[in-house]
């Protein structure tokens, strides 16, 4: 949304269809903000091929200039319906270190058909560059974010999920995949919760496990402590109420949640994931643990909700950092400059 308008005239193009309620509300936001978006309407993986034939239609009729994609599967028709449409530049956006080795050698086949690979993070530049791709098509754009925003976010009360007035909550949000690491994290619980009695584990998100981590979270017997809250509208209020945000994944780029968290002046407990240690840089020696280590996990958890003193330090500290490394302007700014680039390198 902060693109110059005198340079730039973006529209958004979302591979699905267009989002009930309440998942909407960004798309009202693009729409009150004059941004045209678009929805191609496939559903499944198996619609690959119609997606790159709408979507080259669009772009046919829109002629962009430059064509922007995120994650794997936009990159896959993004690229591939762009380069069909003759949209002049193409610029994927790798923003997790995947370890899928197929996904990898697709994402590296339709680089060479791109002019830019913009990586999220150092730690997933060196990822790609490990993979095969072009060095010298990679730029490194961290996330920037609008941390008046996240500052404005007022603590949701934590009985609308069904704690009592007097418990204590860590925070989990993300999708409930593999990724996330919650198979593994859920069972460390009744060792955490024995430390620390007051305490008890909210999960926000959804996604293909939850039924199993459901059953993770019966088998080991905190059922009465878990609450699963699938979707919900306003994370920065969940994290203002939260006593610190748990993501134990197996792999990241530069998780939005652990910004959020650090932006609302939150301590964070992850684990040793790409692009969470540029966020946190010094910080993450005292909030970041290797995963699959149970024990390190346990008492680094332990160390910070048993703490108050240490939990607000940690959260201001993340909160300045945010600030001071991470401005939505200098993310945009990056961007343009990298756009800008292109047509003088080509000429343009």
């Amino acid at each position: 949304l902060g693109l110059d308008r005198r340079q730039f005239q973006p529209e958004v193009y979302a591979l699905g269809p267009r989002p009930a309620e309440p998942r909407a509300e960004l798309v009202r936001q693009l729409e009150r903000e004059g941004v045209p978006t678009h929805f191609i309407g496939v559903r499944s993986n198996s619609q690959i091929l119609t997606a790159i034939s709408r979507l080259a239609g669009m772009l046919r009729r829109q002629q962009p200039h430059w064509m922007q994609s995120f994650l794997f599967h936009a990159n896959t028709v993004g690229t591939l319906a762009a380069r069909r449409a003759g949209v002049p530049h193409r610029v994927m956006g790798v923003r997790v270190a995947d370890p899928s080795r197929w996904r990898a050698r697709v994402e590296r086949r339709l680089a060479r058909r791109a002019d830019a690979v913009v990586c999220v993070s150092q730690s997933v530049a060196e990822h790609c560059r490990r993979r095969g791709y072009d060095a010298d098509k990679l730029h490194v754009i961290p996330n920037g974010y609008d941390i008046e925003h996240f500052a404005a976010a007022r603590p949701i009360a934590m009985p609308h999920f069904g704690f009592g007035a007097d418990r204590r909550v860590l925070t989990f949000v993300g999708r409930l995949d593999r990724q996330k690491g919650l198979d593994w994290f859920l069972p460390l619980l009744p060792r955490i919760f024995e430390q620390a009695p007051d305490v008890d584990f909210l999960i926000v998100g959804d996604g293909p496990e939850r039924g199993d981590l459901e059953h993770r979270v019966k088998a080991a017997g905190v059922s009465h402590r878990v609450v699963f809250a699938g979707w919900q509208p306003d994370v920065l209020a969940i994290l203002a109420a939260s006593l610190a945000l748990v993501l134990p994944s197996r792999w990241e780029g530069m998780p939005n949640v652990v910004a959020e968290a650090m932006g609302v002046g939150l301590p964070v407990i992850c684990s040793r994931a790409d692009g969470v240690e540029q966020l946190l840089g010094p910080l993450a020696e005292r909030q970041v643990a290797t995963f699959g280590e149970a024990d390190a996990f346990v008492r680094l958890i332990t160390a910070i909700v048993c703490d108050d003193s240490l939990r607000r330090e940690l959260g201001a500290a993340n909160r300045q950092r945010l600030a001071e490394r991470f401005s939505l302007r200098a993310m945009i700014e990056a961007f343009e400059r990298l756009y800008l680039s292109l047509d003088t390198a080509s000429g343009r």
